[in-house]
């Protein structure tokens, strides 16, 4: 009883039809602003054994809903990352070092599995090459800092949406339960389909270098980004296509 009290107040919004309205408005926008994020977890855990990687993944994106909701909150926090310094006539707060440390990690990430899959026979001794026996915990790891990356606008977002806690909660975790079911899935489309590979590398490029310049300032808006990687994968399942009936054409030949 004293926890249906307690919980009461947060659930208010139930009949409110424009409460509704948000939450599945902030559903949608946590699940595309995870789109970024569950390509680089994709990538990342294909290069574990294969009997690690769905244990990976699920290890991962399980360990990472828990850090969204710990930062949910703490949410006051979030929200009030006032300047620590200034530079270059910016004002950097702990959200721009964040976002500039994680856009640096992700260019780095993509620029040297780009490397690897130009020219895997370069470089076997260097980091590069030890991506191919990256750890369970490693690669866990590496999800868990991107995802405080993500997180961090996942949760500006939550913010701006509503004041309702309970609806950014419900929201974060229908976003990370979908993450959870399309995970396996994208990793094996990935992984079938090598152009596939270098798209998603390209795309954790730009992702990369557009986290830097929000970090030093320079907004540019997330519609932007997500039509420029619509309109790449778009021509890249037209090419798909086009190979696929190449290839039957040449068999049928035959």
């Amino acid at each position: 009883m004293q926890l249906v009290e307690f919980l009461a107040p947060h659930f208010a919004f139930v009949s409110d039809p424009t409460a509704w309205v948000a939450l599945l408005t902030l559903v949608v926008l946590e699940v595309v602003l995870g789109i970024d994020n569950l390509i680089f977890i994709s990538i990342l855990t294909n290069k574990l054994p294969e009997a690690q990687r769905a244990r990976a993944r699920r290890l991962g994106i399980s360990a990472a809903l828990i850090m969204r909701l710990v930062l949910l909150a703490t949410i006051s926090i979030i929200v009030q990352l006032t300047p620590v310094f200034t530079a270059l006539g910016h004002g950097f707060s702990w959200r721009d070092l964040i976002l500039i440390a994680g856009g640096l990690f992700l260019v780095w990430k993509a620029t040297k599995e780009i490397h690897h899959t130009v020219d895997p026979q370069d470089h076997q001794d260097t980091m590069v090459g030890g991506t191919l026996q990256m750890s369970l915990a490693g690669a866990i790891f590496q999800i868990l800092l991107l995802d405080l990356v993500f997180s961090i606008d996942s949760i500006i977002t939550a913010v701006g949406m509503t004041d309702e806690i309970a609806i950014m909660y419900i929201a974060v975790i229908v976003a990370v339960s979908v993450m959870m079911l399309a995970a396996t899935p994208l990793a094996n489309f990935i992984a079938k389909n090598p152009t596939i590979v270098m798209l998603a590398l390209g795309f954790l490029l730009m992702i990369g270098m557009t986290l830097i310049a929000d970090g030093m300032g320079y907004h540019v808006p997330k519609g932007y980004i997500y039509t420029a990687m619509g309109f790449s994968a778009l021509v890249e399942g037209l090419n798909m296509l086009a190979r696929h009936r190449k290839k039957q054409r040449s068999s049928g030949g035959h």
